[in-house]
């Protein structure tokens, strides 16, 4: 799982029920949007999130292009977490060569 793949779910698991539409996660995950999108879709494609369309009255009366918004499924939020601990633990678990100490403790020289 790649890193900005991993921002955009903890921007996206920060509230579960809350509705969030692409430039406002970008904001949140801090991804230009033509990394977040292709991420959107990828993860509605594999059922960890969903997405509606704004009703285009509330977009024409605020006079601004109409937002489509995304929010975590229940069961993607889940698979989600589990991911986001597995990367942890996998960044944890190992330091490459020249990072370790001249003791081979693990620390970082």
């Amino acid at each position: 799982m790649t890193l900005q793949t991993q921002l955009v779910l903890r921007a996206l698991l920060e509230d579960p029920a809350q509705e969030r539409y692409g430039l406002e996660l970008c904001e949140l995950a801090g991804l230009p949007s033509g990394t977040i999108y292709p991420i959107l879709a990828r993860l509605e494609q594999v059922g960890w999130v969903d997405s509606t369309w704004e009703d285009p009255a509330v977009h024409e009366e605020a006079g601004r292009p109409r937002r489509r918004f995304y929010q975590i499924t229940k069961e993607g939020a889940e698979q989600a977490r589990n991911a986001l601990a597995r990367a942890y633990r996998a960044r944890k678990q190992r330091l490459p060569g020249w990072a370790v100490g001249p003791a081979g403790d693990g620390g970082v020289s």
